[in-house]
């Protein structure tokens, strides 16, 4: 299964060399076809410098420019719709996100043919590295509202590192969140859809340079928009939107 990896890349010139060696030798010394698929999000700063350089070391780096609109989901999109693997992982450019975690998912939705396969930092096994306070009160309310709104056990849905099977992205569409409230839509639809899912612990690390594209402040309404579009599939498009099973095949007498 050829697993492809999303990277949504705004400004990241300090951080995406560490960001996708790491993830390259990782992937390659579980010997995982794979892809690399850069999103640059029309960066200002060196970001299309570095990938130029990296793509000659990396052979199975593939970037491509956004040139608008932009943000994150629009990023992230960008290269949904583009990826050639079967399977499909968003991860973070700042190397927030470790590429052992994924090679754990990998395995896991190979394991249990699992339609997704979502992270959780706050389980057992989990863990956050120079979260900030505030930054970690605010996920933790935002998630439990989600799992009572929506009726889930899943304690982390806002975070964006997770893997879906091409089926279950071509079965979500269309998208409709442009910012970082995509990092719900997805899992949420998935759900609400009646995709399969098992849920491992990751870990994530606060990034070592730059600075965060979350903007708190801005994103509430939008989170909640998403929130409760999800809500209302759920509980009134009377099923129109499930996952379709596949019919057995019949058999043939000769």
């Amino acid at each position: 299964m050829k697993l492809s990896v999303v990277i949504p890349a705004y400004n990241e010139e300090e951080s995406i060399t560490d960001t996708l060696r790491s993830l390259y030798q990782t992937l390659k010394k579980y010997n995982i076809p794979h892809e690399i698929f850069v999103t640059n999000d029309n960066s200002k700063d060196g970001t299309v410098r570095v990938l130029d350089e990296l793509s000659i070391e990396i052979p199975t780096l593939v970037y491509q420019t956004n040139l608008g609109p932009n943000g994150f989901g629009y990023a992230v999109r960008y290269g949904l719709e583009r990826f050639s693997g079967d399977c499909v992982a968003v991860f973070m450019a700042d190397l927030s996100d470790d590429p052992e975690d994924l090679v754990k998912y990998y395995n896991k939705m190979l394991e249990g043919d699992y339609d997704c396969v979502f992270g959780s930092r706050w389980e057992k096994g989990g863990k956050v590295i120079d979260y900030p306070a505030l930054k970690k009160v605010i996920n933790r309310v935002a998630n439990f509202i989600v799992r009572i709104i929506m009726g889930i056990k899943y304690n982390d849905t806002t975070n964006a590192f997770k893997l879906y099977k091409r089926e279950t992205i071509e079965g979500i569409k269309p998208f409709l969140a442009p910012h970082f409230n995509l990092t719900i839509e997805l899992p949420l639809k998935a759900i609400v859809r009646g995709y399969n899912y098992a849920v491992v612990p990751n870990s994530w690390t606060n990034r070592k340079y730059g600075e965060s594209k979350l903007k708190i402040k801005e994103m509430g309404s939008r989170y909640f928009f998403i929130l409760m579009y999800c809500f209302i599939e759920k509980f009134f498009s009377r099923g129109d939107y499930m996952k379709k099973s596949v019919a057995p095949k019949k058999e043939v007498s000769r």
